[in-house]
This record gives structure tokens, sequence and C-alpha cells, in this order.
């Protein structure tokens, strides 16, 4: 799928083709830029980018405190050197959908639009109070357990989540099994992708301080290029709850949509991918 591959600093990237890309792909917490294949190649004709987060896949990992920031720096010091015209869409999903919010917020001479997979909320802004039920975490564990990137304030490093240092310990065959048992709907071919990432997380990520992001209504209120919020079910893992995506549309500055998936969970894109591809190729007619 993805014929052109290359480095930019410490970050791997993958295009396919020579092209400069329209969407830029950033993953989530424990993935990697091939997790995004399966969803690029059912969108036939779409010339795509995607980055390994710093400590994911092949990307290395600098020796200074993860942040939000960090990953919104590392992606722009991808799009900068890439071919493009009049900046791309970024699309992310949980904790590339926050680094793509940040991405947008602060440059927009590189995103013409953003396209936000159930991404985490960060803590509540100063006037909200968080519902029960919300949480400011990403999530990436089959059956919908949690990791640590966000949510309280931490000086300290994370902590590896049990889920992942439990699934590390496994080859990628039983991985695939427990992602097939935890996420029965998901279409076969995400499977392989997903499990081959977890091994390729560097350990050393959760030995660095992490950083706090601000409250995801903080960034809409920054960003004037045009929002897409894909959002599930919170009873089914997703982090966005209808009513949390209404006060996202209140926040934004610019033109906001929301489109809710039933049935869908976190990886909105791996449980209704049929769905999840109208939505996001309707957004990219209009914008890329």
């Amino acid at each position: 799928m993805f014929s052109v591959r290359g480095r930019t600093g410490h970050l791997a990237w993958y295009r396919t083709d020579e092209a400069g890309a329209e969407v830029a792909f950033l993953h989530g917490f424990s993935d990697s830029a091939q997790c995004w294949e399966p969803l690029i190649g059912a969108m036939p004709g779409i010339r795509a980018l995607a980055i390994d987060a710093r400590g994911h896949g092949e990307s290395g990992l600098p020796q200074e405190p993860v942040s939000y920031t960090a990953h919104r720096d590392d992606a722009a010091l991808v799009l900068s050197s890439q071919p493009a015209n009049g900046g791309v869409v970024v699309v992310g999903h949980s904790m590339g959908a926050m680094a793509a919010a940040y991405l947008a917020a602060a440059r927009p001479d590189l995103v013409r639009a953003v396209v936000l997979e159930d991404p985490p909320t960060g803590p509540p802004a100063a006037d909200q109070v968080a519902p029960t039920g919300e949480l400011a975490v990403d999530q990436e564990a089959p059956g919908g357990d949690q990791d640590l990137l966000a949510g309280d304030e931490q000086d300290g490093p994370m902590l590896m989540p049990g889920w992942l240092a439990e699934l590390r310990g496994l080859d990628v065959a039983a991985r695939m099994a427990r992602g097939r048992a935890g996420d029965p709907d998901w279409p076969e071919d995400e499977l392989e992708p997903w499990a081959v990432s977890k091994a390729q997380v560097n350990p050393q990520l959760f030995e660095l301080p992490y950083r706090d992001p601000v409250p995801l209504t903080n960034l809409l209120a920054e960003i004037t290029c045009p929002v897409l919020l894909i959002h599930g079910d919170t009873d089914r893992g997703g982090l966005i709850s209808t009513e949390y995506a209404e006060r996202c549309a209140r926040a934004a500055a610019g033109e906001f949509q929301a489109a809710h998936i039933a049935g869908a969970g976190h990886s909105v894109r791996r449980d209704k991918r049929p769905q999840y591809v109208v939505e996001l190729a309707s957004f990219l007619d209009r914008h890329s």
C-alpha cells in the first residue's frame, strides 16, 4: 500500500505514491502508521501520508517530556518537508486526533481541514465539569482497556498499561487472536498491523515525563479550518458522548460537523468501516 518510505529527523513516514499527499494520517497510542493501511485500501485513489509517532513504529524517541505539543511539532516537521499546496487534510485517531487538533490550532498554513476520530477530551475546561463516564483518556486495547496518555496532570513518567505489557509478551499470532476475541467485528485486515504495532512501542516512552493536554474545547476555539469529529458510543468504549460533541460544536471557532456512528466504540473506523468511509469520503470531497 505505502510505496514511498522516508525519514525526517527522528520520524518515519510513509506515502502512497511519489506525488504530494492530500491527506495525512496520525495514529493512536500503541498503533503505528501501518495501522491506517486497511482504511486507505478501502478508499481507492486517495493520496496519503502516514507518520509513526515518536516512540511508535519505526520512529525514534527524543529524550524529552512526552506531550501533545511535541506530537504537534513532530507532525509539523514532517508536513513542512513534504510537497503540498495549500495544506493537507489531517486525519487523527485518539492520541493522533488530539495531536491533529493541536496542529490545526497552531499551524493553519499546514492544515486545510481536520478529522478527529474519537479524541481524548483532555481535562475539563475551567468552567466545565466532566460528566460521569466522560474520561480524558486514550485507549487502544482490545475490549476497551484504557491507557495513560491523557488525564490528570503528571510530573513523572507514564506507566506502561498492563494490557500493553501483556500483549507484548505474546507473539503476533497470539496478539491477533486476542484482538479478534476482544473486537470480533473488526475486519480481518485490521488485526495484523494492530498486533505488530504493539511490539514496536519503545518501552523508554514510559520512562519520560508526561505533560497533560489542554481541553479539547479550548483547541477547537482556536481552530479556524473545517473540523469533522467522528465518534461512537460511550457504552462501547468511545470517549466522546453526544452531549460532549454538542459542547465541541459550541466551542468551535470555524466550520464544525459531528458524525455519530452508532454501534462503534473507540476505534470507530475498525468497528464500523463502511459508515466511517462514507463520512470521511464526503468530508474529503468537500475539503481536499
